[in-house]
């Protein structure tokens, strides 16, 4: 061969790793209607963060799905680049402006993919959501920063706000990172083990039944027996009635929604409360 490098192998792609974020976004292949996730954020360097790495970032360089960052300052409309103005009525922090967020989520808009604000006041984010959108074209994700967005926008172009619980971050970002992980994951390919999405918590309105692995015996803690025994119908029984107990006792909100789906039970009790003027039965 006299020194020339082996030939190269097109029947893969290669996995090239990197410090900078930006190039693996752009680098990736343009897969015709892969999942794409547009995020608009004013700190567009943050992506692919955790998103490059494990199975969604080797899905992501195989093109099973794309990212593209959108810096929300290139729709800015002054030298300096501004986003944000004072909040209208006072008080203190900055609110990003309508026109300059409108403009971005104009750019990235296709009317196949839902835009999402990633919020703590929007509807809780769940699994079910996950689904969703992973059974979509993809997502538009707006990420907020100072005190938040100019509702006027949210409303205009009809925003969905989600929310990942009852805390605040300092941005949307790493929320976005996180119904993107939610949403890629379930998108055929990326696992591998399709069983996995199946069993998992929430799956089937229930949180899991805890994992257990080898040595059979480690510290004094032993493998549970009936995880030994072979038995798969006792295996899955034992691993119900674990994934019953362990939502009754730290989710009773998702309980209360296995056991009753169609919350007749409370749409009851809320009746007999008010026929009795609130006071229950005597």
């Amino acid at each position: 061969m006299n020194g020339a490098p082996p030939p190269r192998s097109h029947g893969r792609l290669a996995l090239r790793p990197t410090l900078k974020p930006r190039p693996l976004i752009e680098d990736a292949p343009d897969i015709a209607r892969a999942w794409r996730a547009t995020v608009l954020t004013i700190f567009p360097g943050l992506f692919p963060g955790p998103l490059a790495e494990s199975l969604t970032g080797r899905a992501l360089a195989e093109g099973l799905w794309s990212l593209q960052a959108l810096d929300i300052r290139d729709f800015a409309r002054d030298k300096h680049r501004s986003v944000d103005g004072p909040p209208a009525g006072g008080g203190p922090g900055m609110v990003m402006r309508p026109d300059v967020v409108a403009a971005a989520i104009d750019a990235a808009a296709d009317g196949e993919r839902p835009v999402i604000y990633l919020s703590p006041r929007g509807r809780p984010f769940g699994q079910a959501r996950a689904r969703e959108l992973a059974s979509g074209r993809g997502a538009i994700l707006l990420c907020g920063r100072f005190e938040g967005v100019d509702q006027r926008v949210l409303d205009a172009r009809d925003v969905e706000e989600l929310s990942l619980g009852d805390f605040v971050l300092t941005g949307g970002e790493i929320a976005a990172m996180a119904v993107i992980d939610a949403a890629v994951r379930l998108l055929p390919g990326v696992l591998g083990n399709a069983a996995s999405t199946v069993e998992e918590s929430f799956s089937a309105g229930l949180l899991e039944a805890p994992h257990y692995t080898k040595p059979q015996r480690w510290e004094g803690r032993e493998v549970p027996e009936v995880l030994l025994s072979g038995h798969h119908a006792r295996i899955a029984e034992w691993r119900r009635s674990r994934a019953e107990a362990l939502t009754r006792e730290r989710r009773p909100d998702l309980w209360r929604a296995y056991v009753d789906p169609t919350g007749e039970a409370e749409q009851s009790g809320a009746q007999t409360s008010a026929a009795t003027g609130g006071r229950g039965k005597d």
